[in-house]
């Protein structure tokens, strides 16, 4: 992959130097995986970083024989740093929701790269708060009805990994156990509120090629309420 298209994937290295980002390139490892493959193991030690190229993947806890999504990822976001930041086993498992294609930067080669380029570092640092601020997000939508937090989700999905068609914005169809899970609701009302918002034609679903259009994101986006950090 050449320098300019990695950084225009991943909003991590939009101000790093070429320097940075032909190193990270020159140790990087590629990987596929199929849909429902686990892609990292929980309680494993971190070796690497982990950038999603392509496809879709779920952060989960297992909680003995239960598994719950935490957060769901796509194209341009990364995953992994956490356990090398605080040199740590992994607290979460990362499984593939689609077909997925990843870049893994072990884990020393990050480090010593986040010291050297004082501009990645201070990046690095924003999109970490960025999460922080989205979980307050989701701790202040507890009080909300469910539509208004799952609606929440579906744009908070859109805006960060969504593509604009001329439908509208698409995601991946997510299984709605897993929208449920990352939006604190139940499966049931999970359910009940995607077959209202899709009689509305506010979200249309394609089953064969599995993906979710947000055809009516103005509506979406005044029912979710966003709440902007």
């Amino acid at each position: 992959m050449q320098t300019k298209a990695f950084s225009e994937i991943f909003p991590l290295f939009n101000t790093a130097n070429s320097q940075t980002l032909e190193l990270l390139l020159s140790v990087a490892v590629e990987h596929e995986y199929p849909t429902g493959r686990v892609v990292l193991m929980e309680d494993s030690w971190g070796n690497a970083v982990y950038f999603v190229v392509s496809g879709w993947v779920k952060v989960r806890r297992l909680y003995g024989e239960n598994a719950v999504a935490l957060a769901i990822l796509g194209r341009g976001d990364f995953f992994g740093e956490m356990a090398i930041l605080d040199e740590s086993p992994r607290s979460t498992d990362v499984v593939a929701l689609s077909k997925v294609k990843l870049l893994s930067v072990p884990a020393q080669r990050f480090i010593q790269t986040l010291f050297k380029d004082p501009q990645l570092h201070h990046r690095m640092l924003q999109l970490m708060v960025r999460r922080l601020r989205q979980s307050n997000i989701r701790l202040q939508l507890r009080r909300q009805p469910p539509a208004v937090r799952l609606a929440n989700t579906l744009v908070s999905l859109a805006q960060s990994y969504g593509q604009s068609t001329e439908q509208g914005m698409e995601i991946l169809n997510i299984p709605y156990k897993d929208l449920a899970d990352v939006t604190d609701i139940s499966v049931e009302d999970t359910t009940k509120i995607m077959e209202k918002l899709s009689s509305k034609g506010w979200v249309k679903i394609d089953q064969e090629y599995q993906t979710l259009c947000l055809a009516n994101i103005k509506q979406l986006t005044h029912l979710a309420r966003v709440v902007r950090g």
